[in-house]
């Protein structure tokens, strides 16, 4: 009986072995043979915006992940993840309501499902002009999901780090200031942070940038309206770096009643430290904020 039971844990163990192995050799052939762009710095400009045009920014609610659509005042717009695959479908609707059929410019932070989970469907879905992503992966079906997803749909993947300039022109510019560094043992810190400037106004979406990655970045952090990282985690927004980004509103993106204990306290007291306003999905559903350039002005579901 011993002998049939070692016989079959071990069995086990080295289907699941053979499975892993198979993920990474997925996983490790995209990375070698995409068309990878490391910078793409000038990028070329596009129609200038004018007078009287707006830049709306909605946090969607994906409860315990992270999804904001951006509405850019040159009729183009952005996708900076999708939260969870059950919530592809509330996500997908929410962009087509608001008359879109293409996404210009699609980014998936880092590879965590309450991330990325959406992603997939979406490329299914849009038109993708281009995608950012870090170079890190992991093991699991849904980011395989999402790599088959740019194949099938020959999406051109972009690099995310740390000096990538999306867009710019003479009002608005849309640039990546972090991940820094490589190699980070926590797939948080490859989270790409985005920075997007209008006029005298500007959002910063911190994915799930932990305090590492926080204090790596060199860029100008200051900011008007602040996706906060990692749903309100003590990971994330220390001291400093609040004091660097000083944000009038913060948003903080989270699921009711979540396992993690997201937002800690420790980070609400920060925040409230610094003096800005918060708002979250929990509490507010969807968020909408409109920017005319310099003034914000904030819409509630």
């Amino acid at each position: 009986m011993k002998k049939l039971l070692r016989l079959v844990v071990f069995l086990v163990l080295f289907f699941i072995a053979i499975v892993q192995i198979g993920h990474k050799d997925y996983i490790n052939k995209f990375f070698s043979e995409i068309k990878w762009e490391e910078f793409n710095f000038g990028v070329p400009s596009m129609s200038n915006t004018e007078t009287g045009e707006t830049l709306n920014v909605h946090f969607i609610d994906v409860g315990q992940g992270d999804c904001s659509f951006i509405e850019l005042p040159n009729g183009e717009n952005m996708l900076i993840d999708a939260g969870e695959k059950t919530e592809a479908e509330k996500v997908i609707g929410y962009i087509k309501q608001l008359g879109a059929e293409k996404i210009d410019y699609l980014v998936g932070t880092h590879p965590h499902s309450d991330h990325i989970g959406g992603l997939a469907q979406v490329i299914n879905e849009f038109e993708i002009g281009k995608m950012y992503m870090p170079k890190a992966g992991n093991s699991t079906r849904t980011f395989e999901n999402l790599l088959d997803a740019i194949e099938e749909n020959n999406v051109d993947v972009y690099t995310a780090r740390a000096g990538v300039l999306i867009y710019e022109d003479e009002k608005i510019k849309i640039q990546i200031i972090a991940p820094v560094s490589s190699g980070y043992e926590s797939l948080n810190n490859y989270s790409a942070v985005i920075k997007i400037d209008y006029a005298q106004t500007s959002f910063l979406f911190m994915g799930d940038a932990e305090q590492l990655s926080e204090n790596e970045i060199e860029a100008d952090v200051d900011c008007d309206v602040l996706k906060v990282g990692h749903h309100g985690s003590y990971t994330s927004s220390s001291k400093q770096f609040l004091r660097r980004a000083r944000p009038e509103l913060s948003i903080i993106s989270v699921g009711k009643d979540n396992d993690y204990g997201h937002p800690s306290k420790s980070v609400l007291d920060r925040l409230g430290g610094i003096g800005t306003e918060i708002l979250r999905t929990d509490k507010s559903g969807d968020i909408v904020i409109q920017s005319d350039g310099t003034n914000i002005f904030v819409k509630e579901d």
